[in-house]
C-alpha cells in the first residue's frame, strides 16, 4: 500500500512540473532566405560593323574586294533592356562611314534578344526582329533602295568588368532585295553585317 501511495505521489509531482513548464513545442530550424539577384536594366553600346552587300549567287568576303559585292564600314549605336538573364529587347542604328566604291547605307532595327548565360561572364544570344534598310547611290551607280523586313542574327558577349561587356555578332540585314536597275531588272541583293563593340549596363 505504501508503495502504491509513493508511486501516485511521484506521478502527480511529475505532472505538476510538466504543467508548470507549459506545453512542449517542436523545435523548427530557421529557413534561410536567399535573395534573388536582379539582373534587369537598361544598357547602351557602340560598335563597328563590317558590312557586305552582294548580288545573290556570287562569292562574298568580308576581307577582300570581290566582283558583284560592295563592302562598307558602319558605325553602330545600340540601346536595350535586359528583363532578366534570358531575354532582352534591343534597338540598333547603323550608318556608313567608309565604303569601297558605290554604296552608302543606313539602317535601323528592333530585336527580341533571347540569351543564355554560359558562365557568369560569358553569354550567347540571338537577334530576331524587324528593320529598315536603305542604300544610297554613289558615283551614279543607279542604286536607291528603301526596304523593310525581317532580320536575324546571333552573337556572344563577355563581361570584362562590372557592367561593361564586349560583344561580337552576325546579322542578316537584308535578303533577296530587288534592285531597280534599268538595264537589268532581274538583279537581287542581300546584305550581312559582322559587328564588334562594347556595352555599358546601368
Amino acid at each position: 500500500m505504501k508503495k502504491i501511495k509513493f508511486s501516485m505521489i511521484a506521478l502527480m509531482a511529475i505532472s505538476s512540473l510538466g504543467m508548470a513548464g507549459g506545453p512542449v513545442e517542436p523545435v523548427v530550424a530557421p529557413v534561410e532566405i536567399i535573395p534573388v539577384e536582379d539582373n534587369s536594366g537598361f544598357y547602351v553600346g557602340l560598335g563597328l560593323s563590317a558590312v557586305i552587300t552582294y548580288e545573290d549567287g556570287v562569292s562574298r568576303s568580308f576581307f577582300e574586294s570581290t566582283s558583284g559585292q560592295e563592302r562598307t564600314g558602319d558605325l553602330v549605336l545600340l540601346a536595350g533592356y535586359d528583363f532578366n538573364d534570358y531575354i532582352a529587347v534591343e534597338a540598333r542604328y547603323l550608318t556608313t562611314f567608309t565604303h569601297d566604291d558605290i554604296l552608302e547605307r543606313s539602317m535601323w532595327a528592333v530585336y527580341a534578344k533571347p540569351q543564355y548565360p554560359v558562365t557568369e561572364e560569358f553569354s550567347i544570344y540571338a537577334l530576331l526582329g524587324y528593320g529598315n534598310y536603305q542604300l544610297d547611290a554613289i558615283n551614279n551607280s543607279g542604286i536607291d533602295i528603301d526596304e523593310s523586313g525581317f532580320q536575324w542574327g546571333f552573337g556572344m558577349s563577355y563581361e570584362v568588368m562590372e557592367d561593361v561587356s564586349l560583344f561580337v555578332d552576325y546579322v542578316s540585314i537584308a535578303n533577296d532585295v530587288d534592285v531597280p536597275l534599268f538595264f537589268n531588272s532581274d538583279v537581287s541583293i542581300s546584305s550581312d553585317a559582322v559587328t564588334a563593340g562594347v556595352t555599358y549596363k546601368f
